[in-house]
């Protein structure tokens, strides 16, 4: 396998373990750092249809990215039931990395 990127690694580490993230996760997954397409518009022309249906959901996930955070540090200890329980749900048992 040869990633050009972290998202496209944990796409294709998600799409291998089968992982049960519906189409829109793993799209938002993969995309999400894809700033020319979903922000500028860029690379349009090569959208098939399935892309153009995805594109509000990668969208949509981009307002929760690196660049949207807090200057105030979240209380990991709080949060950690709810994302590990999504952990949990969404990549159970052991990864094949």
């Amino acid at each position: 396998m040869n990633c050009s990127s972290s998202v496209e690694y944990l796409y294709q580490v998600m799409k291998f373990n089968k992982c049960p993230i519906p189409e829109e996760g793993l799209y938002m997954i993969r995309f999400h750092s894809f700033y020319p397409w979903h922000t500028h518009g860029n690379y349009m022309h090569l959208c098939n249809e399935k892309d153009l249906k995805m594109l509000p959901w990668v969208k949509e996930f981009n307002k929760f990215d690196l660049y949207t955070k807090s200057t105030d540090l979240p209380d990991v200890e709080q949060l950690k039931p709810y994302y590990q329980s999504l952990i949990d749900k969404y990549c159970p048992g052991v990864l094949s990395w």
